[in-house]
């Protein structure tokens, strides 16, 4: 099996399909390490500073079978259009046309409006409902904690659920409404636990553990599941 180089820093694995691969030089990196991301499938190749990229090549083919046998196994991107079903508070809800102006939630289904993209009418649905249920989250947890946080912004990060600023501002992802409740409220009482300590030392968990006594439960699904929150597509 013959595989060609692209461009600097991609390389091609012929095959069926083909594998389109990162290749990165680090100065932190001692050895060969290769990376297949849960979010989107991108495969990285990371070399030592000085090593030949022809050393990196060489590697990669001999990790072909393993590189292949896990994408495989990835599940497949959803793509938020009527006919399809999304996550949604922890369940598969069917997306089907509505007769209201916009997009809502009702008989376990998400509506949409007729005339107008499918995709970004879901996607402020699910950011409108997700600010809503980590509001009323946030604010139940500062409460318990006699804390209280400056702000709440909503955005799509792929590298962290939720963040604490040491100003008292709370971020989250609004992908946390397609997860189970139990795990959104987890992912509240974890940065709201940020406004007590600011670290993630045991005390800080302590009052995690406060808040959220079953936490445990929900940071495993985060790590186990989290990735397919990521895999649906509101763009259309």
């Amino acid at each position: 099996m013959n595989d060609k180089k692209l461009d600097m820093g991609r390389h091609t694995l012929e095959g069926n399909p083909p594998i389109d691969v990162t290749l990165r030089h680090s100065a932190r990196a001692k050895r060969l390490s290769l990376r297949i991301s849960r979010l989107d499938g991108r495969v990285t190749l990371t070399m030592p500073q000085r090593a030949p990229q022809q050393e990196g090549i060489a590697f990669l083919r001999t990790k072909e079978p393993w590189l292949r046998s896990h994408l495989q196994e990835m599940k497949p991107a959803t793509i938020a259009a009527i006919g399809h079903c999304i996550p949604y508070r922890g369940v598969f809800a069917p997306i089907v046309a509505g007769a209201g102006k916009r997009a809502r939630v009702a008989d376990d289904q998400i509506e949409v409006a007729g005339g107008a993209p499918v995709g970004p009418q879901v996607k402020a649905l699910m950011r409108h409902q997700a600010r809503d249920a980590l509001a009323a989250a946030s604010d139940r947890y500062a409460l318990q904690l006699g804390q209280s946080y400056t702000r709440l912004s909503i955005r799509d990060t792929r590298s962290r659920w939720g963040s604490c600023s040491s100003q008292g501002v709370l971020m989250y992802s609004w992908r946390l409404i397609m997860a189970p409740p139990k795990v959104l409220d987890y992912v509240a009482a974890h940065e709201v636990a940020h406004l007590v300590e600011m670290n993630h030392q045991p005390a800080f968990w302590a009052v995690v553990a406060r808040l959220c006594p079953d936490y445990e439960i929900y940071r495993r699904w985060l790590r186990e599941e989290g990735d397919q929150l990521h895999r649906v597509i509101f763009d259309d």
